[in-house]
């Protein structure tokens, strides 16, 4: 097929072969001064009626502009004369004609002419309209989330950050689907090692389909083989846009509400936009709630076991009594109790979120008040057992990122295992070659422990507390930005002086 015959018809036909077997693909011929003209889109994808609009409105430029148009015809006359405003682009590869024609745009052809003129026709009604996030959901603070449409994405962070600095640059990753990814951040403020290394992972990837940015992440993450999440993912502009200006980086993956945040070190996880919407007292405090939930989340029941099995002289009496009398007609041993609870309730967390959204919540409630009272009333697990389970279960969704949580749900079963093996000692064991493994990992060349590992005292204003925004002038120092300080010496509010009376 000859997308660049001189004939006319052989070239259109070479297109209308290569989309033969598509019924949505249209090409519309028409006369345009002494050239024959032809218009390629798809309807599926293009808004009809503006599309038509426009191509009206370029018949009228050209009728007015005839006389100048048919001396040496270009298709960058014709897009300068004819074609005023924006969503006009000149392509003269054909690759490229395809390509922009398959995302959407109407691609116009002219008879003498190469390449052709992509027209912006896509249907905004095809994409999720801007609406509050799903996940990660706030009290005080912007209720605008990501959606599907990469554009409007870029746009929900634009609006925010009017910086000249602001780049996307642009990647087009999948061989069959073509999806189209952008790396943002500020130039001025990120650190350029880490724009490189991400542009170089980008560059590597060679996936046949991208669908989300989740199939991204385990291609350019640093480490698979850990159960820790190493890039943060939010489908919140407030979140990304605050990272943008600390010093990091960003990947819009087309298709997906879910952007990647690039380098993320563990404290991330437990930082929520609210925390900048309210008063730094109590952002300090729900900071300190989330940092207890995940050791509750993870420790709990690995500490029960170890002390119910081998360190009974840890308990109170009072309390080892009542543990006895529940436990004295139980047929289980105290781990495959636990075990059986956790992996019952994992199973309805999970039937919960794969249910209809209407029924869901209802499933994982009743579900967990009715098995758990049929499990106590029928003597397999004791009273203090369901406690335990329910407080480490609700302990683990304090997280402000889901990932976080789903880590914790996988090194609790480790640590179970070890606390039923060892006790304390094997629970100690496995706490350390879990810090052990957590200071080995990078994000994008920074150390996943830091500002603890190694250790920035003064990056500790905004970690496990969260000081007065008046007081956090310096940019984090791991991350090795060149602009390290956010803002010179602010105002320090104070209530206004009496004056004395003369």
């Amino acid at each position: 097929m000859d997308f660049n015959a001189t004939d006319w018809n052989e070239r259109l036909d070479a297109y209308r072969k290569t989309f033969s077997r598509s019924a949505d693909f249209h090409v519309n011929q028409f006369q345009l001064g002494d050239r024959e003209s032809a218009l390629l889109w798809f309807a599926s994808m293009a808004d009809q009626e503006a599309l038509a609009d426009k191509l009206q409105h370029v018949m009228d430029n050209f009728l007015q502009q005839k006389e100048r148009l048919q001396e040496d015809m270009t298709l960058e006359k014709l897009c300068r004369l004819a074609m005023p405003g924006t969503g006009y682009i000149v392509e003269r590869e054909q690759s490229r004609l395809i390509d922009e024609c398959l995302r959407g745009k109407a691609v116009l052809l002219l008879s003498g002419l190469e390449g052709g003129i992509c027209i912006e026709m896509s249907n905004s009604n095809g994409y999720r309209q801007v609406e509050e996030p799903s996940t990660q959901t706030i009290i005080k603070g912007p209720k605008e989330g990501f959606t599907e449409s990469i554009q409007t994405n870029l746009g929900l962070v634009r609006r925010r950050i009017i910086h000249p600095g602001l780049c996307f640059e642009k990647f087009v990753l999948g061989s069959d689907t073509r999806t189209v990814v952008y790396l943002g951040y500020i130039d001025g403020i990120v650190n350029q090692g880490v724009v490189e290394e991400a542009r170089k992972r980008l560059g590597k990837v060679k996936p046949n389909a991208l669908f989300d940015s989740g199939m991204l992440e385990e291609y350019i993450v640093d480490k698979t083989a850990t159960p820790f999440p190493l890039i943060y993912t939010t489908e919140r502009p407030d979140a990304i846009c605050g990272h943008l200006v600390s010093g990091k980086a960003a990947i819009f993956v087309d298709g997906s509400p879910f952007v990647l945040s690039i380098p993320t070190v563990f404290s991330d996880f437990f930082q929520s936009s609210e925390d900048y919407y309210q008063p730094f007292m109590i952002s300090t405090f729900v900071r300190f709630i989330r940092y207890l939930a995940f050791l509750i989340a993870l420790l709990f029941p690995a500490i029960y076991i170890s002390a119910v099995t081998y360190h009974l002289e840890l308990i109170p009496t009072e309390l080892l009594f009542t543990i006895s009398s529940q436990r004295e007609n139980l047929p289980f041993p105290v781990f495959v109790e636990t075990m059986l609870m956790e992996i019952t309730f994992e199973i309805l967390r999970e039937a919960g979120v794969r249910m209809p959204r209407a029924v869901g919540p209802t499933v994982s409630i009743v579900g967990g008040l009715v098995i758990g009272t049929a499990a106590v009333e029928a003597g397999v697990v004791s009273n203090i057992m369901v406690i335990i389970v329910a407080l480490t279960a609700i302990s683990s969704f304090v997280s402000p990122i889901y990932n976080l949580s789903v880590s914790s749900r996988l090194l609790r079963f480790g640590l179970l295992i070890l606390g039923a093996l060892a006790g304390f000692y094997g629970v100690m064991m496995g706490i350390m070659a879990m810090i052990g493994h957590m200071c080995s990992l990078r994000s994008f060349g920074v150390a996943y422990t830091a500002p603890f590992a190694p250790l920035y005292p003064k990056e500790h204003e905004d970690i496990l507390l969260r000081f007065p925004l008046w007081v956090t002038k310096r940019q984090p120092i791991y991350l090795n930005s060149p602009k390290p300080l956010k803002q010179p010496d602010a105002f320090n509010p104070s209530p206004p002086r009496r004056r004395r009376r003369p």
